[in-house]
């Protein structure tokens, strides 16, 4: 590790003959909350140690960096000589050190008390850690709303990174993007510098020459910036890029390159706040929701994602690097809290509870575990499993329900009625200091969740199988033919592809489910259904009640509550109790229905439910995801389905459920 006395300026870094290009160079670290310890340490090994040291001895410096809070966490306690390392370049100026809200959730889907929180506590940590004030702010997955503004000026923010797209698709060109830019909203102001797309493929992807030759081409033209933020987990930890920057040379390469660029007083590279004090603004900029091509892509519905990757693909080139190309974009961020049912019940739930902690005083340690339950991953889906990996959403769920516990202690059990997910309809919120159970009588009157307070785990953390764009091989636009790759975009030319440029597709499209997952999903099928059908997703219902609007009420019953719902062929009745223990019971006419048929319930679970159900012929399957990520196709379990059917001439059903002790 350096000493102070090693940290002296680079020989040739202060004055040119001529005006050099400032490079602005960001670096953003994270690993989210409930990853495995091995993988942070095998990032630390691998990624972070062996980067930091290149770009130091190698004198390329000064750069910005962010850590998240529950990277920097994790350092703190198993590898604090490099905390200590980063506090020392800090100090000496070679690190520009960027905020972020600290458990790095999306700010823009956090209530504004919490996203100012979230802000002021990094920035906080920052400065008792390393006696930084960290004016400068790397935007989590780059998703801008325009209240931010405000926000982050609050917050004390006084730049924010964002891609260059957000600027393009409000109407500025490529060309006018290499400066910084002024905003407001609520009438406080910040500088918001737009990230080059351009340079984001480029490193560490392409080799270096081509990196020189850029510049040289911006400054050529006049530019006086070049600003590049990207995941510091490229230099390393993607598929691939371990061996192109090491083995194959690309990071002494790029070192090399930037110590001539800057010794022949063509680039200097420059802090955040330097560059706002040493070059001109550009000016007003008022930017609309937005994030980075690849996001808003993934947020789209399936058909329309697809449409919209066949259009880039028929763009491609100079069409989509110029003027329309900027007008070529996909959807909103918080549309996955429409697109995967189950992000936004996570979301819905860790808004009520800040509200009710904010409602009960804030205490410090609620505050910190609804915090952690903001970090975005488990939010999301694109390259990365996100939304699918189980372990992330059960970290999540971890913290809401030790949050619950720590604000119901004592309570006794109730029910309340709101529209939680926010629907159009209400739903019932059974809870007590044991339990939290998340009842919906517009979707059938199934359970959504089940939150054991004091296992601190939501008994139902499933994911359904839902289709994805990349299920499908892409076809062309007009006859159907699979698209071909247009000319330069693979590694051919000396590069190293991009985890979003891996291509790989499925033998076989994987089922997709029709119904939501949860317990107690109703169905009246034909005799010839079997288990296969449940498993391939092709069930073929007489009656199904999973998407129907039911009447509803709810009693209290000795120690229990009651749950009645109904439509005109169908009568439920849940009770639930805050002793692990659930029961139904439904009543249809089985005139209606033909000879053969079953009435069946699915129960989709992440627990091992004890079951009792008399009369009842029973199947179970795993609920198996198939889900893109960084090494190509992964298949998750996501939980247990328990199929319960009994002859529909039967005309009703009862089961008991025990939670796990």
């Amino acid at each position: 590790m350096p000493t102070r006395a090693d940290l002296s300026p680079a020989p040739g870094a202060s004055g040119a003959a001529t005006e050099p290009l400032r490079f602005s160079f960001a670096l953003h670290l994270h690993q989210p909350v409930g990853n495995f310890d091995s993988v942070f340490q095998q990032h630390l090994d691998d990624v972070y140690r062996p980067l930091l040291s290149a770009l130091m001895s190698g004198e390329c410096w000064p750069v910005a960096m962010h850590i998240s809070g529950p990277l920097l966490e994790w350092l703190e306690h198993h590898a604090g000589d490099f905390v200590d390392e980063i506090g020392l370049y800090a100090a000496a100026g070679r690190l520009e050190l960027l905020a972020a809200g600290h458990d790095e959730p999306i700010l823009a889907v956090l209530s504004r008390e919490d996203r100012i929180e979230q802000v002021v506590r990094h920035r906080e940590w920052l400065r008792r850690r390393f006696g930084v004030d960290a004016v400068g702010l790397w935007l989590t997955e780059r998703v801008w709303e325009p209240t931010i503004a405000e926000d982050l000026a609050t917050a004390g923010v006084q730049f924010v990174l964002v891609d260059d797209r957000h600027f393009r698709v409000t109407g500025f060109t490529q060309d006018e993007l290499h400066r910084h830019f002024m905003s407001e909203s609520g009438g406080k102001v910040i500088r918001i510098f737009p990230i080059d797309e351009k340079l984001r493929y480029l490193v560490p992807f392409r080799p270096p020459v081509e990196l020189a030759e850029y510049f040289r081409a911006l400054r050529a033209r006049g530019h006086s910036l070049a600003v590049l933020g990207d995941d510091g987990e490229k230099f390393g930890g993607w598929p691939g890029t371990r061996q192109w920057l090491y083995d194959e040379g690309w990071l002494d390469s790029f070192l090399g390159t930037m110590r001539e660029l800057r010794d022949r007083g063509e680039v200097h590279l420059t802090r955040f706040d330097d560059a706002i004090r040493r070059t001109p603004s550009a000016g007003l900029a008022y930017l609309p929701t937005a994030s980075y091509r690849e996001m808003e892509g993934w947020s789209l519905p399936f058909e329309p994602a697809r449409a919209l990757l066949r259009l880039e693909e028929a763009w491609n080139g100079e069409r989509l690097d110029g003027v329309e190309g900027g007008l070529l974009r996909g959807g909103h961020w918080r549309h996955f809290f429409v697109k995967y049912p189950e992000s936004n019940r996570m979301h819905k739930m860790m808004l009520a509870l800040s509200a009710l902690c904010r409602e009960r005083g804030d205490p410090e340690p609620v505050r910190r575990m609804i915090g952690q339950a903001q970090c975005n991953d488990a939010y999301w889906h694109g390259v990365f499993g996100g939304l699918y990996l189980p372990f992330l959403r059960g970290s999540v769920w971890y913290h809401l329900a030790k949050a619950e516990a720590a604000l119901r202690i004592n309570e006794s059990l109730t029910a309340e009625v709101r529209d939680i997910d926010v629907d159009g309809h209400d739903e019932v919120w059974v809870h007590s200091s044991k339990i939290s159970v998340v009842w919906a009588p517009a979707r059938g009157g199934m359970i959504d969740l089940w939150l054991d307070l004091d296992r601190a785990e939501n008994l139902l953390n499933v994911v359904a199988r839902h289709r994805e764009a990349y299920h499908e091989p892409l076809t062309g636009l007009d006859d159907g033919a699979p698209i071909e790759p247009a000319p330069g975009d693979d590694d051919a030319a000396g590069g190293a592809p991009s985890i979003h440029d891996l291509e790989s597709q499925l033998i076989e499209i994987p089922p997709r489910d029709s119904a939501p997952r949860g317990l107690f999903v109703d169905r009246i099928v034909p005799a010839k259904t079997t288990r296969d059908d449940f498993i391939a997703g092709e069930v073929s219902s007489i009656r199904s009640w999973s998407t129907e609007v039911m009447s509803s009420s709810h009693q209290m019953t000795g120690d229990r509550i009651e749950l009645v719902a109904d439509a005109d062929d169908l009568h439920k009745v849940i009770s639930v109790g805050d002793d692990g223990v659930m029961r139904c019971r439904w009543q249809w006419p089985a005139a209606r229905f033909p000879d053969g048929a079953w009435f069946a319930t699915e129960l989709s679970s992440s627990a091992e439910f004890t079951i009792d159900a008399p009369g009842a012929e029973q199947w179970e399957y795993p609920i198996e995801t198939v889900a893109k990520s960084e090494k190509g196709f992964d298949r998750t379990v996501q939980g247990n389905a328990v199929v319960l059917r009994w002859p529909a001439r039967a005309g009703e059903a009862s089961l008991t459920l025990r939670a796990p002790t």
